[in-house]
């Protein structure tokens, strides 16, 4: 981890899962200090006592801040002596932005452009921030709000100075806070059916720690104003539904379909159409570089870029669809996966 050697990371939001596995596997590196920024005293209290108990002698690197993204101050106040940021602090459920969109504004759009100003006042290098696949092509007022992030973020990378501004993109997080797969869990061991929204619906699906991944390739390969995604794959929701209930014990027949929530799609997009025209492939990743033009459009009528790429959107639909087998063996990856087959 040389690029972090001796160096201040802060993580927005830092209580979540995301930050979790940031403390997890950078607390025991020469990193010199994490620090924790959010909202909620209690979850920050609960991490403190965890990491004590987990890693006592490298808990001290982890310095605790309450603050909130949506406060330019506090921002500003937390900020001091920072290197880097991750932006994970958001609202994501979809439903609760469907029905209170100014909060997801207020958070999302305000909060991350108080992050990037209070960032670029105090001369952080660099900024990663955390946006979603529900960003492409948005439908409902989480993605509408983040693709308004990403917007926010590119247009203030124009006048950034030495502070570097990227943004990740990318799907659903296996067993992150709030995310399905728990809930089927707690159901299959409460001795419910579990309940799917819509069988044929596909989702993106990654790891925490691949998340994790994609934001330490954007730190430190990404240039300023850009956008990284990774070349996820998807699978049905039906067929995940199945294979965690054949892992903890359910019954297939007893999938209860409750139909599609609000503001939910039948796929998902990582990567637009229009965003294609300028992506670059880079293996596992896609690159999408900030249009850096002016607003004097006249300079370009005459010598417009007539050159596109071949490349068409990256969908849940059209990415490696994974089968149930597939499915099982990625979720048998995953640290909380293992431990709640082993209360069994």
């Amino acid at each position: 981890m040389g690029l972090f050697t001796g160096k201040t990371l802060m993580i927005t939001g830092g209580t979540g899962s995301f930050g979790n596995v940031v403390l997890n596997r950078f607390l025991q590196t020469d990193i010199g200090e994490i620090r924790v920024f959010s909202r909620d005293e209690k979850k920050q209290d609960d991490m403190r006592h965890d990491f004590q108990v987990r890693m006592p002698e490298v808990a001290d690197k982890i310095k605790f801040y309450i603050g909130d993204v949506r406060n330019l101050q506090s921002c500003k106040d937390a900020m001091h002596g920072v290197d880097y940021i991750f932006h994970a602090a958001a609202l994501k459920q979809v439903p609760s932005c469907e029905f209170f969109p100014m909060e997801a504004v207020r958070t999302n759009v305000i909060g991350t452009d108080n992050v990037l100003t209070a960032a670029i006042e105090e001369g952080v290098e660099a900024v990663i921030c955390l946006s979603t696949d529900k960003a492409a092509y948005p439908i409902n007022a989480m993605g509408k709000t983040k693709a308004l992030e990403e917007s926010v973020a590119i247009a203030k990378s124009r006048h950034s100075g030495k502070t570097k501004i990227c943004c990740t993109r990318y799907g659903n997080v296996m067993c992150s806070r709030g995310s399905v797969i728990p809930l089927w869990i707690d159901q299959i061991k409460a001795g419910n059916p579990i309940t799917v929204t819509e069988p044929n619906m596909t989702r993106f699906i990654m790891s925490l720690e691949e998340a994790v991944d994609l934001v330490l390739y954007a730190f430190e390969h990404g240039e300023n104003g850009d956008l990284l995604i990774m070349k996820a794959p998807a699978c049905s929701i039906g067929l995940q539904a199945e294979a965690v209930c054949e892992m903890f014990g359910g019954k297939k027949e007893d999938i209860k379909v409750i139909g599609i929530r609000h503001g939910e799609k039948m796929y998902e997009t990582l990567l637009t159409n229009e965003e294609c025209a300028k992506a670059i492939d880079l293996g596992n990743f896609y690159r999408v570089p900030a249009d850096s033009r002016g607003l004097n459009y006249d300079k370009y009528f005459k010598d417009g870029d007539t050159d596109r790429n071949t490349l068409t959107e990256f969908n849940s639909n059209n990415t490696k669809l994974l089968n149930k087998e597939e499915i099982k063996a990625k979720m048998m990856e995953l640290k909380y996966i293992q431990e709640r087959l082993a209360e069994e």
